[in-house]
């Protein structure tokens, strides 16, 4: 008899409200197991869920479970990177920026229903100051409402809008020099969003014409930000729209370098890294595994 294909959950128990035995039951009881073996293993600190990943791709699991919100999806994905091993996703975050773009269900029982059926595809991730991302990126503005959004302990959409319109009047524009398609210009920087997927998450759409499989980055540049243009910027982000162009501007390409004249914050798929003056951005078509609906 042919052994079974292997998928390995990756859960981290900190993420949303469910217990681990509430979620491993529910795994338990759905995966269909005429299709698969598996196991569960639980992170057990920040940057566990890597180690955790890359050690199921080298020991051939076919599918590797990332169980959490958006930083572990990134922690999971980075892992198995230019692998045949596939991720996917159950989505227990408040963001779920990557399985919202992969129209995988929100619900854990319909994700698991994604898995059974095993469609998979491949996605393009990006590159930030050596750091794996998979749906945004970005420098300014939108770095430091992650940096403040990760000790809110409300979240959601409403939350994440809300901190944008309070703190906007606070966050000041930072001259840069971009250099984008081979054209160095030097501009103004509110904020800087290197888009791979259309949205950062909780349907907050930075770029409704991002492709995650056509191997461009999708670069929303806000140069400054009034909060009426803020106001702007919020809706056409909860309605799927692109910004006007006195809001924001957009260009496509797959490298971009950003020199600031000081330091800025900057993040990935909504982690907050830090600050740095200067920024290399990259893509990688087609690098990553995904599981998705057929």
């Amino acid at each position: 008899m042919a052994k079974l294909p292997h998928i390995r959950f990756i859960i981290n128990p900190k993420s949303g409200t469910s217990s681990r035995m509430d979620v491993a039951a529910i795994i338990k009881l759905h995966l269909d197991h005429t299709k698969y073996n598996h196991d569960i293993v639980y992170t057990a600190y920040a940057g566990h869920a890597p180690m955790l990943a890359k050690q199921a791709a080298e020991e051939g699991c076919a599918v590797v479970v990332a169980v959490g919100g958006d930083g572990t999806v990134n922690e999971v994905a980075r892992g198995i990177l230019n692998t045949e091993t596939a991720l996917s996703i159950l989505p227990k975050g408040s963001g779920n920026g990557l399985a919202r773009h992969l129209l995988i269900p929100m619900g854990i029982k319909g994700a698991l229903r994604v898995i059974n059926k095993g469609h998979t595809t491949k996605i393009d991730s990006g590159l930030i100051n050596d750091h794996p991302f998979f749906t945004t990126a970005g420098v300014g503005f939108d770095a430091y409402i992650s940096s403040v959004f990760a000790g809110n302990k409300k979240r959601g959409l409403k939350t994440y809008v809300e901190l944008i319109l309070k703190e906007v009047r606070n966050y000041k524009h930072l001259p840069v020099k971009l250099t984008i398609n081979g054209n160095t210009t030097s501009t103004d920087c509110f904020v800087m969003a290197f888009a791979n997927a259309a949205q950062y998450g909780n349907n907050a759409y930075i770029a409704p014409m991002a492709d995650i499989k056509d191997g461009l980055l999708d670069v929303c540049l806000v140069r400054q930000l009034d909060f009426i243009k803020a106001l702007n910027l919020s809706y056409c982000m909860l309605t799927k729209q692109v910004a006007h162009a006195d809001s924001a501007e957009y260009f496509t390409t797959n490298e971009v370098k950003v020199v600031a004249e000081e330091e800025m914050m900057y993040h990935a798929d909504g982690e907050f890294l830090g600050k740095a003056s200067e920024f290399n951005v990259s893509l990688f078509p087609m690098s990553l595994k995904v599981v998705v609906p057929a």
